[in-house]
């Protein structure tokens, strides 16, 4: 059989073509911008924002995205060179060495695994607010009561993206590009609505609500924890990447998407919080810092109009949950067929008939299901389960940055497809400098973000240095006894000249 030019490329990793090359360019830029998702992001976390920032918090929007643009600029030159699945894994393998991609790519898979977990609890967010019937377990009035059907409608979600992307790329890369277009037509109809209703100028971005108050660095303590609302929605563009394998000209389509992705959440996400600011009846009703935009649109907008455009925050947070499996999967295909993670034999088999891994599919979704059971009745889900997945990514993209850094810096670093020619070393520099003052910020053990409410204890705080040290540790320690000396790809997944 004939090699496409794709074909080659994947070659010369030491990869054989198993994934079907059927996805476009706005295929891709879909499944970035879905996992982005600035629709569920911004109507899942805004509360957040509101409650730890007042309306300045809207300030972290611009200031998250000029650090996240110097990683995704990193991450075209890496999309472009190295266009293969499990994207920071197999970067990282290629700027470092073996055990520091092994560690890149174990934090990026856990990550996204608890992030499917994470976004399928949007769901609490938006359609009780729908309808009372979304409701199953209790009123909503007991915060126990709304964390435990989260978990029963995020397991409902979790079962149908598990479903679709077992069924192949295909499938879900059409109701991933169905669900993104309804998102960006939303987005921008949204924009218009809102600018519509303002009752009060843009300048209520500089109110603070006296949130600084509490803090011992008075309004910057409040603002770098309310920052957390913006960092916890623009990541993941990365996964426009991890489908290089299935993608028509992926050296140079997956650049444009990840930077195409990110720039597009953020004019969206950005205009959306402002207008949605600009136009609430009440700046200072507590619902603001409780329910969130959803108030302000059903308030704003009237029921009718208010719930349609609250659909269309259940077809994003559907569709991101989707691109985040997608990643997931891919993520844990690249390991399996290097041999660097337990049962690697199934995880790194393509179905012949539905081309794409099952195995991992439905793996994913069980780990992530099991991640709400164990939260089941825990008012805290929320806060905690984002802010620790999202510490993971961040690490995870980190151990990309400062390899290609030190690859710069030797002259090792010859980008294809795309290049930031003589802005490469001080773009990777402010790189390294966001990601390492964001991680900080994430893992600091704020009561206000980990243990909010009673009962209060010193392991809840710190649950995520906890739970992070322990994923990293743990997974370490089975990889060096275990698996560093297996590792190596298998040769069902090798590429040879006989069997091309």
């Amino acid at each position: 059989m004939a090699e496409s030019p794709e074909d080659t490329g994947l070659a010369q990793f030491g990869y054989k073509q198993e994934l079907k090359r059927t996805l476009g360019i706005f295929h891709t830029f879909a499944a970035g911008i879905s996992y982005i998702s600035i629709l569920t992001g911004t109507f899942q976390l805004f509360y957040l924002g509101m409650a730890q920032g007042g309306p300045a918090y809207w300030w972290s929007w611009p200031m998250v995205f000029v650090g996240q643009l110097m990683v995704a600029l990193c991450f075209a030159e890496l999309a472009g060179t190295y266009p293969v699945a499990g994207s920071v894994y197999n970067w990282t393998k290629r700027l470092s060495n073996p055990h520091v991609a092994w560690l890149a790519g174990w934090m990026m898979l856990i990550a996204s695994i608890t992030t499917i977990a994470a976004v399928a609890l949007a769901y609490q967010q938006t359609l009780p607010q729908i309808s009372a019937v979304f409701q199953i377990v209790g009123t909503g009035g007991n915060p126990t009561d709304s964390a435990t059907n989260a978990v029963v409608l995020g397991a409902v979600l979790i079962l149908f993206t598990t479903l679709v992307n077992a069924f192949g790329v295909k499938l879900m890369a059409r109701i991933n590009s169905a669900g993104v277009l309804i998102e960006l037509i939303a987005a921008v109809l949204l924009i218009i609505v809102l600018a519509a209703n303002i009752t009060r100028g843009p300048e209520v971005v500089t109110e603070t609500h006296g949130t600084g108050a509490g803090h011992s660095l008075g309004y910057l303590g409040a603002f770098l924890t309310a920052a957390l609302a913006s960092a916890y929605v623009m990541y993941g563009y990365d996964t426009a990447a991890s489908l290089g394998e299935e993608s028509l000209n992926p050296r140079k389509n997956a650049p444009k998407a990840i930077l195409r992705a990110l720039i597009a959440s953020f004019v969206l996400g950005g205009l959306i919080l402002l207008f949605a600011l600009m136009a609430a009846k009440d700046i200072n009703a507590p619902e603001l810092t409780t329910t969130g935009l959803q108030f302000i649109l059903l308030d704003v907008l009237g029921p009718t109009l208010g719930t349609v455009f609250l659909w269309a925050v259940v077809v994003a947070i559907t569709v991101c949950v989707l691109a985040v499996q997608t990643a997931s999967i891919r993520m844990a295909f690249a390991m399996a067929r290097d041999n660097n993670l337990p049962a690697a034999g199934l995880l790194a088999r393509v179905s012949p008939r539905f081309g794409t891994p099952v195995a991992p599919a439905v793996i994913t979704g069980l780990i992530a299901v099991c991640v709400l059971v164990v939260n089941v009745g825990q008012p805290q889900i929320f806060a905690v389960i984002t802010s620790i997945a999202i510490i993971m990514i961040y690490i995870a993209y980190l151990m990309v940055t400062v390899p290609m850094l030190l690859a710069r810096l030797r002259g090792r670093w010859q980008p294809a497809g795309f290049s930031l020619g003589r802005w490469g070393i001080p773009v990777n520099v402010l790189a390294i400098l966001w990601g390492t003052g964001m991680t900080l910020n994430l893992l600091w053990p704020r009561q206000e973000i980990y243990n909010p409410s009673e009962p209060f204890h010193w392991y809840l705080r710190w649950g995520a240095v906890l739970f992070v040290g322990g994923v990293a540790l743990v997974g370490f320690t089975y990889y060096w006894f275990v698996l560093r000396h297996k590792t190596g790809v298998r040769p069902e997944n090798a590429w040879s000249e006989e069997g091309s």
